[in-house]
Protein backbone atom coordinates (compact mmCIF):
# COMPACT_ATOMS: atom_id res chain seq x y z
CA UNK A 1 0.00 0.00 0.00
CA UNK A 2 1.04 3.57 -0.69
CA UNK A 3 0.50 5.89 2.28
CA UNK A 4 0.66 9.66 1.86
CA UNK A 5 1.61 10.96 5.28
CA UNK A 6 0.94 14.55 6.26
CA UNK A 7 3.68 16.03 8.45
CA UNK A 8 3.59 19.02 10.83
CA UNK A 9 3.88 22.46 9.22
CA UNK A 10 5.59 23.78 12.33
CA UNK A 11 5.34 22.18 15.74
CA UNK A 12 6.10 18.48 15.99
CA UNK A 13 3.44 18.20 18.74
CA UNK A 14 0.84 18.51 15.97
CA UNK A 15 1.84 15.08 14.66
CA UNK A 16 -0.60 12.30 15.50
CA UNK A 17 0.19 8.84 16.81
CA UNK A 18 -0.74 7.24 13.50
CA UNK A 19 2.02 9.15 11.70
CA UNK A 20 4.61 7.72 14.09
CA UNK A 21 3.22 4.22 13.68
CA UNK A 22 3.16 4.13 9.87
CA UNK A 23 6.68 5.59 9.68
CA UNK A 24 7.96 2.90 12.02
CA UNK A 25 6.19 0.07 10.19
CA UNK A 26 6.93 1.11 6.58
CA UNK A 27 9.04 -1.06 4.29
CA UNK A 28 10.10 2.07 2.41
CA UNK A 29 9.93 5.73 3.45
CA UNK A 30 10.28 8.15 0.55
CA UNK A 31 11.14 11.64 1.79
CA UNK A 32 11.50 15.00 0.09
CA UNK A 33 14.44 15.71 2.41
CA UNK A 34 15.91 12.71 4.22
CA UNK A 35 17.66 14.92 6.79
CA UNK A 36 14.40 16.61 7.77
CA UNK A 37 12.79 13.19 7.97
CA UNK A 38 15.49 12.05 10.39
CA UNK A 39 14.93 15.09 12.60
CA UNK A 40 11.19 14.40 12.60
CA UNK A 41 11.48 10.73 13.58
CA UNK A 42 14.05 11.61 16.27
CA UNK A 43 11.60 14.09 17.79
CA UNK A 44 8.79 11.54 17.54
CA UNK A 45 10.94 8.85 19.13
CA UNK A 46 10.46 6.55 16.11
CA UNK A 47 12.94 3.99 14.80
CA UNK A 48 12.70 3.44 11.06
CA UNK A 49 12.96 -0.24 10.18
CA UNK A 50 12.46 0.24 6.44
CA UNK A 51 14.64 1.66 3.72
CA UNK A 52 14.77 5.46 3.39
CA UNK A 53 15.00 6.99 -0.10
CA UNK A 54 14.88 10.55 -1.35
CA UNK A 55 11.91 11.69 -3.43
CA UNK A 56 12.08 15.26 -4.66
CA UNK A 57 11.51 17.27 -7.83
CA UNK A 58 14.89 16.36 -9.29
CA UNK A 59 14.45 12.58 -9.10
CA UNK A 60 10.66 12.25 -8.90
CA UNK A 61 10.17 10.74 -12.34
CA UNK A 62 12.89 8.09 -11.98
CA UNK A 63 12.08 7.28 -8.36
CA UNK A 64 8.39 6.84 -9.09
CA UNK A 65 9.08 3.78 -11.23
CA UNK A 66 11.21 2.25 -8.45
CA UNK A 67 8.55 2.86 -5.81
CA UNK A 68 5.83 1.39 -8.00
CA UNK A 69 7.93 -1.76 -8.32
CA UNK A 70 8.15 -1.99 -4.53
CA UNK A 71 4.39 -1.52 -4.22
CA UNK A 72 3.73 -4.23 -6.80
CA UNK A 73 6.06 -6.51 -4.85
CA UNK A 74 3.83 -6.09 -1.79
CA UNK A 75 5.76 -3.48 0.19
CA UNK A 76 4.23 -0.61 2.16
CA UNK A 77 5.61 2.71 0.94
CA UNK A 78 5.15 5.87 3.02
CA UNK A 79 5.66 9.20 1.27
CA UNK A 80 6.42 12.34 3.28
CA UNK A 81 7.37 15.84 2.26
CA UNK A 82 8.98 18.60 4.30
CA UNK A 83 5.69 19.89 5.72
CA UNK A 84 2.02 19.27 5.03
CA UNK A 85 0.45 16.78 2.65
CA UNK A 86 2.46 15.22 -0.20
CA UNK A 87 1.33 16.22 -3.72
CA UNK A 88 -0.19 19.56 -2.52
CA UNK A 89 2.43 21.95 -3.98
CA UNK A 90 4.91 19.20 -3.09
CA UNK A 91 6.22 16.02 -4.75
CA UNK A 92 3.78 13.13 -4.87
CA UNK A 93 1.34 13.57 -7.74
CA UNK A 94 3.31 11.38 -10.15
CA UNK A 95 3.45 8.52 -7.64
CA UNK A 96 -0.25 8.79 -6.80
CA UNK A 97 -1.18 8.84 -10.50
CA UNK A 98 1.01 5.80 -11.19
CA UNK A 99 -0.54 3.90 -8.28
CA UNK A 100 -4.07 4.74 -9.40
CA UNK A 101 -3.27 3.71 -12.98
CA UNK A 102 -2.11 0.29 -11.76
CA UNK A 103 -4.99 -0.05 -9.30
CA UNK A 104 -2.61 -0.24 -6.34
CA UNK A 105 -4.07 0.47 -2.90
CA UNK A 106 -3.34 3.87 -1.39
CA UNK A 107 -4.48 5.95 1.54
CA UNK A 108 -3.43 9.02 3.51
CA UNK A 109 -2.57 9.94 7.07
CA UNK A 110 -4.15 13.41 7.41
CA UNK A 111 -2.05 16.12 8.95
CA UNK A 112 -1.82 19.88 9.46
CA UNK A 113 -2.37 22.03 6.38
CA UNK A 114 -1.07 25.54 5.79
CA UNK A 115 -4.00 26.12 3.42
CA UNK A 116 -6.81 25.51 5.91
CA UNK A 117 -4.84 26.94 8.83
CA UNK A 118 -4.30 30.23 6.99
CA UNK A 119 -7.95 30.34 5.97
CA UNK A 120 -9.09 29.79 9.53
CA UNK A 121 -7.02 32.66 10.98
CA UNK A 122 -7.33 35.08 8.04
CA UNK A 123 -10.60 36.67 9.09
CA UNK A 124 -11.85 36.33 5.49
CA UNK A 125 -14.84 34.27 4.30
CA UNK A 126 -14.07 30.54 4.29
CA UNK A 127 -17.37 29.05 3.13
CA UNK A 128 -16.00 28.84 -0.41
CA UNK A 129 -12.32 29.01 -1.36
CA UNK A 130 -9.80 27.94 -3.99
CA UNK A 131 -6.14 27.03 -3.64
CA UNK A 132 -3.82 28.45 -6.31
CA UNK A 133 -0.44 27.22 -5.04
CA UNK A 134 2.68 29.22 -5.95
CA UNK A 135 2.17 32.04 -8.48
CA UNK A 136 4.55 32.01 -11.48
CA UNK A 137 7.98 33.51 -10.82
CA UNK A 138 8.11 35.58 -14.00
CA UNK A 139 6.29 38.91 -13.77
CA UNK A 140 4.44 38.56 -17.07
CA UNK A 141 3.14 35.06 -16.35
CA UNK A 142 2.22 36.07 -12.81
CA UNK A 143 0.31 39.10 -14.07
CA UNK A 144 -1.63 37.03 -16.58
CA UNK A 145 -2.61 34.45 -13.96
CA UNK A 146 -3.77 37.08 -11.50
CA UNK A 147 -5.72 38.85 -14.24
CA UNK A 148 -7.59 35.61 -14.88
CA UNK A 149 -8.40 35.41 -11.15
CA UNK A 150 -9.51 39.02 -10.77
CA UNK A 151 -13.19 38.11 -11.07
CA UNK A 152 -12.90 34.98 -8.86
CA UNK A 153 -15.54 35.32 -6.13
CA UNK A 154 -14.14 32.65 -3.80
CA UNK A 155 -11.48 33.43 -1.21
CA UNK A 156 -8.11 32.55 -2.73
CA UNK A 157 -5.09 30.96 -1.04
CA UNK A 158 -1.55 31.22 -2.40
CA UNK A 159 1.85 29.98 -1.27
CA UNK A 160 4.81 32.29 -1.85
CA UNK A 161 8.50 32.44 -1.06
CA UNK A 162 9.46 35.27 1.32
CA UNK A 163 11.68 37.13 -1.15
CA UNK A 164 8.93 37.25 -3.81
CA UNK A 165 6.09 38.17 -1.44
CA UNK A 166 6.37 41.93 -2.02
CA UNK A 167 6.36 41.61 -5.81
CA UNK A 168 3.41 39.23 -5.74
CA UNK A 169 1.39 41.50 -3.47
CA UNK A 170 2.07 44.44 -5.78
CA UNK A 171 0.95 42.35 -8.75
CA UNK A 172 -2.20 41.46 -6.81
CA UNK A 173 -2.84 45.15 -6.15
CA UNK A 174 -2.57 45.78 -9.89
CA UNK A 175 -4.84 42.88 -10.84
CA UNK A 176 -7.36 42.83 -7.99
CA UNK A 177 -7.29 46.44 -6.82
CA UNK A 178 -5.28 47.85 -3.92
CA UNK A 179 -8.31 47.92 -1.63
CA UNK A 180 -9.00 44.16 -1.80
CA UNK A 181 -8.75 42.59 1.66
CA UNK A 182 -6.04 40.03 2.31
CA UNK A 183 -4.00 38.32 5.02
CA UNK A 184 -0.30 37.53 5.04
CA UNK A 185 0.31 34.46 7.20
CA UNK A 186 3.93 33.84 8.11
CA UNK A 187 5.50 30.88 9.95
CA UNK A 188 2.14 29.33 10.82
CA UNK A 189 2.13 27.33 14.10
CA UNK A 190 5.82 28.13 14.67
CA UNK A 191 7.46 30.23 17.35
CA UNK A 192 7.39 33.46 15.32
CA UNK A 193 3.94 33.00 13.79
CA UNK A 194 2.54 36.26 12.46
CA UNK A 195 -0.67 37.13 10.63
CA UNK A 196 -0.94 40.59 9.04
CA UNK A 197 -4.45 41.56 7.92
CA UNK A 198 -5.57 44.54 5.86
CA UNK A 199 -5.96 45.71 2.29
CA UNK A 200 -3.45 44.53 -0.29
CA UNK A 201 -2.03 48.07 -0.32
CA UNK A 202 -1.51 47.89 3.45
CA UNK A 203 0.24 44.53 3.13
CA UNK A 204 2.54 45.95 0.43
CA UNK A 205 3.43 48.79 2.81
CA UNK A 206 4.04 46.31 5.63
CA UNK A 207 6.43 44.28 3.47
CA UNK A 208 8.27 47.44 2.40
CA UNK A 209 8.72 48.40 6.05
CA UNK A 210 10.52 45.16 6.96
CA UNK A 211 14.18 46.16 7.19
CA UNK A 212 15.41 42.57 6.92
CA UNK A 213 12.74 41.51 4.45
CA UNK A 214 9.99 38.96 4.93
CA UNK A 215 11.17 35.80 6.65
CA UNK A 216 9.80 32.29 6.89
CA UNK A 217 7.19 30.43 4.90
CA UNK A 218 4.36 32.62 3.62
CA UNK A 219 0.72 31.86 2.85
CA UNK A 220 -1.40 34.62 1.31
CA UNK A 221 -5.19 34.63 1.68
CA UNK A 222 -7.05 37.06 -0.60
CA UNK A 223 -10.69 38.08 -0.57
CA UNK A 224 -12.73 37.12 -3.61
CA UNK A 225 -14.26 39.65 -5.98
CA UNK A 226 -17.46 41.31 -4.86
CA UNK A 227 -20.60 41.49 -6.98
CA UNK A 228 -20.84 45.26 -6.72
CA UNK A 229 -21.12 46.71 -10.21
CA UNK A 230 -19.19 49.78 -11.25
CA UNK A 231 -19.27 51.85 -14.43
CA UNK A 232 -15.92 52.78 -16.00
CA UNK A 233 -15.46 55.62 -18.45
CA UNK A 234 -13.36 55.02 -21.58
CA UNK A 235 -10.69 57.33 -20.14
CA UNK A 236 -10.52 55.23 -16.95
CA UNK A 237 -10.24 52.00 -18.92
CA UNK A 238 -7.53 53.47 -21.15
CA UNK A 239 -5.58 54.61 -18.07
CA UNK A 240 -5.82 51.13 -16.52
CA UNK A 241 -4.52 49.55 -19.73
CA UNK A 242 -1.66 52.06 -19.88
CA UNK A 243 -0.75 51.27 -16.26
CA UNK A 244 -0.75 47.55 -16.97
CA UNK A 245 1.51 48.07 -19.96
CA UNK A 246 3.83 50.21 -17.88
CA UNK A 247 4.19 47.20 -15.57
CA UNK A 248 5.51 45.15 -18.48
CA UNK A 249 2.42 43.51 -19.98
CA UNK A 250 1.83 43.49 -23.73
CA UNK A 251 -1.12 45.50 -25.07
CA UNK A 252 -3.13 42.31 -25.54
CA UNK A 253 -2.40 41.01 -22.03
CA UNK A 254 -3.05 44.43 -20.51
CA UNK A 255 -6.49 44.56 -22.13
CA UNK A 256 -7.24 41.04 -20.85
CA UNK A 257 -6.12 41.95 -17.33
CA UNK A 258 -8.24 45.11 -17.21
CA UNK A 259 -11.27 43.24 -18.58
CA UNK A 260 -10.93 40.55 -15.90
CA UNK A 261 -10.35 43.09 -13.14
CA UNK A 262 -13.22 45.43 -14.03
CA UNK A 263 -15.75 42.98 -15.42
CA UNK A 264 -15.99 45.06 -18.59
CA UNK A 265 -16.15 43.12 -21.86
CA UNK A 266 -12.73 42.69 -23.44
CA UNK A 267 -13.95 44.24 -26.70
CA UNK A 268 -15.09 47.36 -24.84
CA UNK A 269 -11.76 47.66 -23.06
CA UNK A 270 -9.97 47.23 -26.39
CA UNK A 271 -12.07 49.98 -27.98
CA UNK A 272 -11.41 52.35 -25.08
CA UNK A 273 -7.69 51.63 -25.16
CA UNK A 274 -7.52 52.43 -28.87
Amino acid sequence: MLILAGTPIGRVEDAGGRLARVLGEADVVAAEDTRRLQRLVDELGVTLRGRVVSYFEGNEERRTAELVERLEAGDTVVLVTDAGMPSVSDPGYRLVAAAVERDLPLTAVPGPSAVTTALAVSGLPVDRFCFEGFPPRKAGERGRLLAELAAERRTMVFFESPHRTGATLQAMADAFGADRRAALCRELTKTYEEVVRGTIAELVAWVDAQEQGVRGEVTLVVEGATTEARTYTPDELRALVDDAQADGLSRKDAVAQVAARTGVRRRDVFDAAH
